[in-house]
């Protein structure tokens, strides 16, 4: 019976990339309260699609190609136009978008160079998206509710949390190219 729900997850995955032009949107003409409520409907999409495809082994190929391609159109998105309407600083921006395009990266070269399949995000991977959905999250009620008052620690520690989590991978990545180049 449950193969035949196989599909959930993709779909959750797309209505995740659907959620982030109206996200985006409401975020530029100052509809907080619409990209709040839009912006959750899309985590608690991330959060579903996860958990079916491991828990009920609803995973596909399909899924593991558009899973990381939703999460990173939602997160660094909603991360620019924050920016761009200068909600938040420019090195929040800079250091939410270089990690993704190095992580991008390193999955490349890791598919091109190791093993053809996916990459599986480590824990801290998972603990940093979280962290990032938190602080947007943040970002928008605080919008919503005009408080207006400087978020540096808030700041410093999703940086922190970030940096850590791209020095993570960067290592995963080293091993693995150690070990195909000694064999």
């Amino acid at each position: 019976m449950s193969k035949y729900f196989i599909f959930i997850p993709n779909l959750l995955s797309i209505i995740r990339i659907a959620l982030v032009y109206p996200i985006l949107n409401n975020i530029f003409i100052g509809n907080f309260i619409y990209s709040l409520g839009f912006f959750i409907v899309a985590s608690l999409t991330d959060a579903l699609d996860g958990f079916l495809a491991r828990k009920m082994n609803w995973q596909t190929y399909l899924g593991t190609l558009l899973d990381p391609v939703a999460d990173k159109l939602l997160l660094s998105g909603t991360i620019f136009i924050l920016w761009l309407n200068e909600y938040i600083p420019l090195y929040i921006f800079i250091i939410f978008i270089g990690r993704d395009v190095l992580i991008l990266l390193g999955a490349a070269i890791h598919m091109t160079l190791i093993e053809s399949e996916t990459p599986l995000p480590n824990i801290l991977g998972k603990m940093t998206t979280t962290l990032q959905i938190i602080y947007i999250l943040v970002i928008l009620l605080f919008q919503i509710l005009e408080i207006n008052t400087s978020l540096i620690i808030l700041d410093i520690f999703i940086l922190a949390v970030t940096v850590l989590s791209l020095l993570v991978y960067a290592k995963s990545w080293l091993t693995s190219l150690n070990k195909y180049h000694n064999e």
